[in-house]
């Protein structure tokens, strides 16, 4: 099949330039590229396969030209354009939390669910949260072997998943409290430097924050699974680029640890590091950053729960997690047929 038009939204952002790269890294198909972003950042030009693209205003965009949307630009910048775009018969991946819960927007992590990428009657696909897909990718060899009745976890999240204010305040505290000075704090609540903050996104009602919530609702519905107990606590790390999680699964069926790492190793999208005598662990700034894998290890049974299993899970937030995960399911469209 020949390529046609893509259009990045958002692509002055961190996730928006994960994308190109994914784009070129991947080869996708595509006669031309249209970087897409706010008005104020036209006239921009960003390099793309050896060229420079300028950016044109969202706003203007005729939506007709491109087959499919890559939107990265935030919940209201998707409300506004995404339906447009829909509209004019481009297929849509939105990475944003837009409409990940509507029941007619398919939420997609393609080694998970690639099926219901042909279930899109809006022409529209939701990719999950960046911790949710990671968190995905690692348990639906195990559900699909041995059922998952709870998943207890908590995230240890990299400052990027706050944005580009979010890296340069870590980057600034950092050294100006190696220097003896105390940093001033604008992207966070809290000092991020040399801290952790158990607080990501708003707070809801139950407790929770809505971090926290995304992944219960998203690992769900991938899962297909409304009966799933997940409890999750969502930390922000001075780490620039990368989450990690420490997961504890109860299954349905008594799963050995040795099995569960056998299932992992033949799993798509995943690579296990999984000998910690010797030192083998995934860690997000080593393994995770740059690679568009989901790295797994520590996994062992829980002495005390006979149905427990532990692992630990690393990938790139802003790859795998947002930029390469639209990629691959406009990758998966295009090869079901759908363009």
């Amino acid at each position: 099949m020949s390529g046609f038009g893509v259009a990045v939204v958002g692509a002055t952002g961190a996730v928006g330039a994960a994308m190109r790269a994914a784009l070129e890294e991947r080869d996708f198909p595509l006669d031309e590229l249209h970087l897409l972003a706010s008005a104020r950042s036209r006239g921009r030009r960003l390099p793309f396969r050896g060229r420079e693209l300028e950016v044109r205003a969202l706003e203007d965009f005729d939506f007709r030209r491109a087959r499919v949307a890559l939107f990265s630009a935030g919940a209201a910048v998707s409300r506004a354009h995404a339906p447009r775009a829909a509209a004019a018969g481009c297929l849509v991946i939105d990475n944003t939390s837009c409409f990940r819960y509507d029941d007619d927007v398919p939420l997609v992590v393609p080694e998970c669910n690639a099926a219901r990428i042909a279930d899109a009657p809006r022409g529209i696909i939701a990719n999950p949260n960046c911790s949710t897909i990671q968190l995905a990718v690692a348990l639906k060899p195990l559900y699909d072997a041995a059922g998952i009745e709870r998943i207890n976890l908590a995230t240890y999240q990299a400052v990027s998943g706050a944005g580009g204010a979010a890296i340069e305040e870590l980057r600034r505290q950092s050294g100006e409290l190696l220097a003896g000075r105390d940093p001033a704090c604008a992207a966070f609540p809290k000092r991020i430097a040399f801290n952790a903050l158990p607080m990501i996104d708003v707070l809801q009602d139950n407790g929770y924050t809505r971090e926290e919530m995304k992944i219960v609702w998203e690992t769900r519905k991938i899962l297909e699974d409304d009966a799933l107990r997940v409890n999750a606590t969502a930390v922000r790390v001075p780490v620039f680029h990368g989450h990690s999680e420490a997961v504890h699964l109860e299954t349905r069926e008594p799963l050995a640890a040795g099995r569960a790492r056998e299932l992992l190793a033949a799993a798509p999208g995943v690579r296990v590091v999984d000998d910690p005598a010797a030192g083998a662990y995934p860690t997000a700034a080593l393994d995770g950053e740059g690679s568009d894998a989901v790295f797994v290890g520590r996994i062992r049974n829980d002495p005390d729960c006979p149905r427990g299993l532990n692992l630990w899970v690393v990938s790139d937030n802003l790859r795998k997690g947002a930029a390469t995960n639209s990629v691959q399911i406009a990758e998966e469209w295009r090869r079901r047929g759908a363009a």
